[in-house]
């Protein structure tokens, strides 16, 4: 997949500093990069997530490497979900 490859060489980082992030080792990486392995569902949105883009761009489905609106509108309601529940179980340790 060179499009993990470019996307990380964009932003001049180092194999070791992507995978740390997301929590992958160095070599499975590599080996995504090079095409020696792909990526499963779970590395495919670490690294989308990581890299701003969307899943499909990452697997070349699409050439637009933006995440549209929808998708941000998205992700802010589940974090909102999120702060909500953790707002409650504030209140209840009151």
């Amino acid at each position: 997949m060179n499009r993990i490859r470019d996307l990380r060489e964009d932003r001049d980082l180092r194999q070791v500093d992507v995978s740390e992030a997301i929590g992958i080792d160095q070599r499975t990486l590599s080996n995504y990069e090079t095409g020696k392995t792909n990526p499963d569902s779970f590395a495919i949105i670490k690294l989308a997530d990581f890299f701003g883009v969307s899943a499909d761009y990452l697997i070349g489905r699409t050439n637009e490497n933006k995440i549209s609106a929808d998708d941000i509108i998205k992700k802010i309601d589940r974090i909102r979900l999120v702060l909500d529940d953790i707002e409650k179980d504030i209140k209840n340790i009151k």
